[in-house]
């Protein structure tokens, strides 16, 4: 297979595997393994982990976004937790880590998009996603009750006041109490059901410690 053969195939999509060059070229395994990591080398295409690979600016058909990318390198994922939190403006920080949970082992992928970090979730608590629009793609990112629950799920020890005030969050409206307690009792966790106690009252306090001008 020539280069021009793989943008030709591919290009318009922007990533693709090693199983789906084998599938479409024909050639051996070793033999694609060994034009994809000279490809590499020169710069036309960039790996983004093992066996996955994106084409160099210059050759690729479809722009890629770094969000969409957090989907794609690790299936089946949703990005949560922090950068989830980040977009939705209940956190001050601008989240450069693309965090995201999945039912599959823990994983952390660096490459030239980012930092990609997968945290591990039951199955059972995988939920409280939607397809959102960030920049044109469809993004799986969690609701954001959902991104609280699983940063407090994935966070050790216990969720209270001193805690949730480190963590400087803000936009409480954004955020439905009963959804919340509901996604908490659907997670089984006596430990989550608490955390949302906390957050109720503290949620309530800092609402009221709000002067607006």
């Amino acid at each position: 297979m020539t280069f021009d053969g793989l943008v030709k195939m591919l290009g318009k999509y922007g990533v693709f595997d090693l199983a789906s060059v084998i599938q479409l070229s024909g050639d051996s395994r070793n033999t694609i393994r060994i034009q994809l990591y000279r490809w590499s080398k020169e710069g036309k295409i960039i790996a983004l982990r093992r066996g996955m690979y994106a084409f160099a600016e210059r050759y690729s058909q479809k722009a890629l976004n770094p969000a969409e990318l957090a989907n794609l390198l690790y299936v089946p994922s949703y990005i949560s937790t922090h950068w989830a939190l980040g977009y939705y403006g209940l956190i001050p920080e601008r989240v450069v880590t693309y965090t995201s949970v999945t039912t599959r082992v823990p994983r952390t992928f660096n490459n030239d998009f980012g930092v990609f970090k997968y945290q591990n979730i039951k199955a059972t608590g995988f939920f409280g996603y939607l397809p959102v629009q960030i920049d044109g793609r469809k993004i799986l990112l969690a609701e954001p009750e959902k991104a609280l629950l699983d940063m407090w799920h994935l966070g050790k020890g216990k969720w209270e006041k001193i805690r949730m005030t480190e963590m400087r969050f803000q936009n409480f409206d954004a955020i439905s109490i009963a959804k919340l307690r509901r996604y908490a009792v659907r997670f089984d966790s006596l430990r989550l059901v608490k955390a949302v106690d906390v957050w109720e009252t503290f949620a309530r306090s800092e609402r009221e410690g709000t002067v607006e001008l």
